[in-house]
């Protein structure tokens, strides 16, 4: 099991990394909301190892059985691999690559509600909402564990709906 989580962890790993970089090169000049379904698409895809590594133990290193625990440790250790590797390159990207990303997210978030059909009492109460988030929140830190969180909980859902389709009793 420990073979099967390594190797599928790694390629959940490099998957991560590889389209980050990808969806940051050939992205620059998408606007946020591009960037948000990007950003989804790409953690789905890094989580596409869960379903194989739980096949991949199943098949060649179980004897054609797996139960539901085994698949879901299986896959939630694969998550944990690729969740990490999200947290480490967002931590890396606004740290490093743009700092000014936490501003010109802020930014885009008061132009949204400026264009709301909210009455401008309530346009001033979410911006200011989204002032008090970004100061308090708005940290390299936060935003990398935030990244592991959504992929993380991304990763136990795909785990679960793999164990499930994948488990098979030992005849």
């Amino acid at each position: 099991m420990k073979t099967t989580i390594k190797k599928y962890g790694l390629y959940a790993l490099i998957i991560a990394l590889s389209l980050f970089f990808i969806a940051l090169y050939f992205g620059k000049g998408l606007s946020f909301k591009a960037q948000e379904v990007v950003g989804y698409i790409t953690m789905v895809v890094c989580l596409i190892p869960i379903f194989f590594g739980i096949k991949h133990y199943r098949d060649h290193e179980n004897n054609g059985a797996v139960n539901f625990k085994e698949g879901f440790i299986i896959g939630i250790s694969i998550a944990l691999c690729a969740a990490i590797g999200f947290a480490i390159i967002d931590y890396i990207f606004v740290s490093y690559i743009n700092p000014d990303f936490p501003e010109q997210y802020l930014a885009y978030s008061i132009d949204n509600i400026n264009a709301s059909d909210l009455s401008a009492e309530e346009k001033l109460k979410e911006i200011t909402y989204a002032k008090d988030m970004m100061q308090q929140y708005g940290t390299p830190a936060f935003g990398a564990l935030l990244m592991f969180a959504m992929v993380f909980i991304l990763g136990i859902i795909i785990s679960i709906l793999s164990a499930f389709t994948l488990q098979r009793k030992s005849s």
